[in-house]
């Protein structure tokens, strides 16, 4: 079950193999055998930069727009880093924090996050924890930088400092154990002209029904930079208990994204074992489904509980995405502040696997984009990283599969005349193979690193 270590790119890569065997003429090697059930590792990007955690601002290293940083962060404790800003751009920070696999975090325990002038005054304050599922999990909080006209602290070009520290509430079991940090720093250009400072106009809150049509099967990926790219479908993916998967869909300026999760009855039919779970009792926010934006700022969730049979999660209506949302006073409408990939993260308790045994679970993700398209406002530059704030899914730091039309060799199978039923079989046949070699690296990382 361990599918999701080598990342997207290393998966298009074994993709493209499986095509051009079948394109060639050539055979496709036999698949070796599935490893048993196992919580994937949180991947970071693979051009990840180390930035050491420093105890006070005078040691902090400096953090770079489009880089993605990866650092550790140890219990009850605090780290600071440096951003030096100019008085034109707004800058984000996203910080994932990431517990080890197999602790018992309490309710509490989490990060909160601060971005702090060279005077100690807040910038930005936020905080996210594990809640009450007490699952370990990946947590995000983000601190800003913005520049807005009327606000009098923080607008001028110098020194700042992301601040994060443990929210550690000192009940867990781990409580002292070191967690992981991914940092990611995104700059955004101010605009050419006047930007639409108006009230964020009406929206259509109805729910709409959700997609129709079978499921494809779509494994998510273990990360934010590793997201799997989906757009408007149904996508189906196996999660075992304790797991959590990262899919991204391209967000227009205009439109509204909707989304659920399903969480099926019993254990995937392909599950070589259920483990030791009894079968009966409740798990409390079993499955979680929860909403970023393009800077990995949380937008919404939901979670929902699980008896054995088949559950739903919904995220509530959201309203499109406009410039002039970051003018409402309250999320979620401020963080859909611009166009871009936008993050739907799905996680499984571990506390399913005790109660109805390791799985896999199928879970399912309904995905609808509603509005209409609208054109953009018009930037003075570029943001950094290019691309974070449009809705080419070849572009961003977001990663993840590139559409059809990106690639050639997907390409060459238009060319060839492969229908679509054939194009899907072929598209499943290579990801039930990538599944397959990616147990197996799995189960080294595992035993290089037992704590990751």
């Amino acid at each position: 079950m361990a599918r999701r270590t080598g990342g997207t790119g290393r998966a298009v890569v074994v993709l493209r193999a499986v095509v051009l065997g079948v394109l060639l003429g050539s055979a496709v090697p036999a698949p070796a055998a599935v490893a048993a059930p196992d919580v994937p590792s949180y991947v970071f990007a693979d051009d990840v930069r180390e930035a050491r955690a420093a105890t006070g601002a005078s040691e902090a290293v400096r953090l770079e727009s489009g880089a993605t940083y990866k650092s550790t962060l140890e219990g009850g404790s605090k780290a600071y880093y440096r951003l030096e800003l100019d008085a034109e751009s707004t800058t984000y920070v996203a910080v994932t924090a990431i517990p080890r696999p197999g602790s018992t975090p309490a309710v509490g325990d989490g990060i909160t996050v601060s971005v702090q002038d060279a005077d100690s005054g807040s910038c930005s304050f936020e905080s996210a924890t594990i809640g009450a599922a007490r699952s370990p999990q990946p947590v995000t909080a983000w601190g800003a930088r913005e520049i807005r006209p009327g606000k009098g602290l923080c607008q001028r070009a110098g020194t700042y400092y992301v601040v994060v520290e443990r929210s550690d509430t000192g009940t867990g079991e781990t409580a002292a154990d070191p967690w992981d940090l991914e940092l990611a720093p995104v700059t955004e250009p101010a605009l050419a002209g006047p930007g639409d400072t108006s009230t964020p106009r009406a929206w259509d809150s109805a729910t709409p029904a959700p997609p129709p049509g079978e499921p494809v099967v779509r494994p998510g990926g273990a990360g934010f930079t590793a997201a799997t790219a989906v757009g408007q479908g149904v996508w189906r993916d196996e999660v075992v208990p304790g797991e959590t998967v990262f899919y991204r869909v391209p967000v227009d300026w205009g439109q509204q994204l909707y989304a659920e999760a399903d969480l099926a009855g019993g254990t995937s039919s392909s599950a070589s074992g259920t483990g030791a779970g009894t079968g009966t009792g409740y798990v409390v926010d079993a499955l979680e489904l929860t909403l970023y934006n393009p800077v990995r700022a949380k937008v919404v969730a939901r979670g929902t509980g699980y008896g054995g049979s088949q559950k739903s999660a919904a995220l509530d209506p959201v309203p499109p995405v406009r410039y002039a949302n970051r003018y409402a006073p309250t999320d979620p409408q401020n963080s859909l502040r611009f166009a871009g990939s936008y993050y739907l993260v799905v996680h499984l308790s571990t506390q399913v696997a005790e109660q109805f045994g390791d799985g896999p679970y199928e879970v399912t993700l309904r995905v609808r984009l509603g509005g209409t398209p609208e054109p953009g406002p018009g930037y003075l530059g570029r943001p950094v990283p290019s691309g974070v704030f449009g809705t080419d899914p070849g572009t961003g730091r977001s990663g993840g599969s590139a559409g059809a039309g990106d690639d050639p060799v997907m390409r060459a199978v238009a060319a060839a005349g492969i229908g679509t039923g054939s194009a899907l079989l072929l598209f499943l046949g290579g990801w039930t193979l990538i599944a397959r070699r990616r147990a197996s690296a799995q189960i080294r990382v595992s035993a290089q690193n037992p704590t990751v």
